[in-house]
């Protein structure tokens, strides 16, 4: 007996995680999705839920009293706040999420007859996503295959070729990596070898030049040309001194090939034009379009104004000719079970879209006063800003505010800015104010813009510079800023030419 009691006493707990795990999930998920990729989530739920309709309307402007609902189908206020209840703290609901299983039901795994208009709807939809995808760009691979076939060589040559050729990647810039032994049968011969060096020596005559090299010398030799005006020293610099060049240790240069330093720094400056990762053109960089789910605009009084482009997001709503048939006494309890589970999937959809849409407008207005003065003066008047004080500020879980930046972007005077990029870190003045670590490296990087390329001033001379205006920073975080703006060290920065004899 008293097991029984333990049972019926966990049944409503039960019962309460699968209510509310779903409507959690999906009001996060939408939350989270960027516009292009909502778009076309709610293209997947018009395929997949027949109850589901699009409908032609104005518009709908965001705003916090917004209640442009779906109607409700009989679920407690705890249910729904999960998804569109803007004024309620959200922090329960994420602990209970913590203890959801991911293992939920499918409710989109019912077959179901669609009616000929949605499925050419449907037809039309898909054409559209064909008709705008970019066309894939030629390979590497592809692009040395199609030269190498025009060439008249033998098959054995030609064999080799096309595995030097497999092996080759654009992401490490179309180097050689792999050794012409490797290639080859473990039992090749001499002869073998000679031919696998033949088909290298072809693959490197192709186009881009300087592909498959061995090494980066044998990369940048390739490409030299004798018509260069300082052939024969680009080519000493090249075999023998490119380890001193990259480290700027022009006098040990000087020293060995007798070389003045403004001819060592001209040849230098000369081998800038040669590639030292050929194959990295081809690279298939898929640049996603930038969408901006916000427009930040100024008023004539100088406020800043926010809405939400998303009038490219359809406006959705339930079938009323299904809400009918749950009421037609030939509905068989089957069929009513389908209709009421793609009855609150389609609701759960629309309440996520209106819950996103009031969420993202209040987290960026709360971004947007904080950050006023970087939207008024530039990215040095940035301040301080922590995922924390937005949650604070608008009332919601820190996770949430997370969900909702990320991956946004917002359409500003200043150009398309990513949500995300409006928190920075900080630290605080002598006097105790708040500087953000992008106002730092911004004075770190007019320092160095202004220094003395003949003594160029050291990291512990750039900490010494920004305490001089209130800012005190560690050594450590001076270079490592330094080297995630791309600032060689002092000795690398260093003219020589401009030192004192």
């Amino acid at each position: 007996m008293s097991g029984m009691r333990m049972s019926m006493g966990l049944r409503p707990e039960l019962k309460q995680t699968q209510t509310l795990a779903p409507r959690m999930i999906q009001s996060m998920e939408i939350l989270q999705l960027p516009m292009l990729a909502l778009q076309e989530r709610i293209e997947q739920e018009l395929t997949e839920n027949p109850l589901l309709e699009q409908t032609e309307v104005e518009p709908i402007v965001a705003d916090d009293d917004s209640d442009q609902r779906s109607p409700n189908d009989n679920r407690s206020e705890d249910e729904r706040e999960l998804v569109v209840n803007d004024n309620s703290d959200n922090k329960d609901d994420f602990e209970r999420l913590e203890n959801i299983t991911p293992e939920l039901p499918n409710t989109f795994d019912e077959p179901f007859r669609r009616s000929s208009n949605q499925m050419q709807d449907d037809a039309d939809r898909r054409h559209d996503l064909m008709a705008n995808a970019q066309s894939r760009p030629e390979s590497l691979n592809d692009y040395l295959l199609h030269q190498l076939a025009e060439l008249d060589i033998d098959d054995d040559a030609e064999r080799i070729a096309e595995r030097i050729i497999s092996t080759l990647d654009a992401r490490t810039g179309g180097y050689l990596q792999t050794p012409l032994a490797d290639l080859l049968t473990s039992d090749h011969s001499a002869a073998d070898y000679e031919v696998a060096e033949r088909a290298l020596q072809i693959v490197q005559s192709l186009e881009p030049t300087g592909i498959a090299a061995r090494s980066l010398s044998e990369c940048l030799l390739m490409q030299l040309r004798p018509e260069f005006e300082h052939y024969e020293e680009m080519e000493v610099l090249i075999s023998r001194h490119l380890e001193d060049l990259a480290a700027n240790r022009l006098p040990q240069i000087q020293k060995a090939t007798g070389y003045s330093i403004e001819l060592i720094q001209t040849v230098r400056d000369e081998l800038q034009v040669l590639n030292p990762k050929p194959g990295s053109q081809f690279l298939e960089t898929h640049v996603p379009s930038v969408t901006p789910d916000i427009i930040l605009e100024q008023d004539e009084e100088g406020n800043y104004q926010i809405r939400l482009d998303d009038d490219r997001v359809p406006s959705l709503n339930v079938s009323d000719y299904y809400r009918r048939r749950l009421q037609d006494p030939s509905c068989s309890p089957e069929e009513r079970e389908f209709i009421k589970r793609k009855v609150n999937s389609a609701q759960w959809l629309i309440e996520a879209i209106q819950q996103r849409r009031s969420t993202l407008t209040r987290v960026a207005e709360a971004i947007v006063a904080h950050q006023k003065r970087f939207f008024d003066e530039g990215p040095e008047a940035i301040e301080p800003l922590k995922m924390q004080q937005i949650a604070e500020k608008v009332g919601v879980h820190v996770t949430t505010v997370s969900r909702a930046v990320n991956d946004k972007w917002m359409q500003t005077p200043r150009g398309i800015i990513p949500l995300d990029r409006l928190f920075v870190g900080g630290t605080q003045t002598d006097d105790g104010e708040d500087v953000a670590w992008v106002t730092i490296r911004l004075k770190l990087q007019e320092l160095i813009d202004n220094e003395d390329k003949g003594e160029p001033l050291s990291d512990d001379s750039l900490v010494k510079k920004l305490a001089e205006q209130g800012m005190t920073v560690a050594r450590r975080t001076v270079t490592k800023y330094r080297k995630r703006m791309g600032i060689p060290s002092s000795r690398q920065r260093k003219d020589w030419s401009l030192t004192k004899k």
